[in-house]
């Protein structure tokens, strides 16, 4: 068994930094008190197993946010037997009351500027898609003016072809009636054949 007295500096009162000491000293199994001081920083006592010492004590310089620690005091110190589990020290009343609701205005205002960030990439993507809305007024417009060349296009080709049919189909009359007048001719002549042979 070890015991190590801890000062932990930085933004540790009202972020529920006392929380976190207590339950992670919980899930290694140690043993100790965690409270705040007037200075702004928090007291640690915590005993037990080396290897959970160490782990516990890297777990103190990475807390969730919005605790931020800037610097932690190690000092060696002397078991206590008395001390069977982990426990937050607390102050008055007044003084644990505005640390709740300082711990709720700390998350508070990191979802706020959170969200103001999120804000600004929405005006991002909001002046994006007034970008786009815009390429997208010229893509129709051009679509529209391909449909119209396309129409004038097909309008040309649909006279062309119609001149042309009607063309054929007068010539097709015209070349019938060449023929029903040469086949008329050819029989008359045929006709007259065995006449002038008598």
């Amino acid at each position: 068994m070890e015991a190590y007295i801890l000062k932990v500096f930085g933004r540790v009162q009202r972020v529920g930094f006392r929380r976190y000491a207590l339950d992670s000293a919980q899930e290694l199994g140690l043993a100790g008190y965690a409270k705040n001081l007037p200075d702004g920083s928090i007291e640690i006592f915590v005993q037990g197993e080396r290897e959970g010492l160490a782990r516990f004590i890297e777990m103190m310089g990475h807390p969730p946010p919005p605790a931020l620690v800037k610097e932690i005091r190690k000092e060696g110190t002397d078991v206590k037997p008395e001390f069977r589990e982990f426990r937050m020290v607390y102050g008055e009343l007044i003084e644990e009351l505005q640390e709740g609701f300082g711990a709720m205005q700390s998350i508070f205002a990191d979802y706020w500027r959170e969200f103001r960030d999120y804000r600004q990439e929405f005006k991002d993507f909001r002046q994006e898609f007034r970008d786009y809305r815009q390429e997208f007024k010229d893509f129709a417009r051009r679509t529209d003016d391909n449909f119209k060349l396309i129409s004038d296009k097909y309008g040309e080709i649909s006279e062309k072809l119609t001149i042309i049919l009607e063309t054929l189909i007068r010539e097709s009359k015209e070349t019938k009636e060449m023929l029903n007048e040469t086949m008329k001719s050819l029989k008359e002549a045929l006709e007259r054949l065995p006449k002038a042979s008598t």
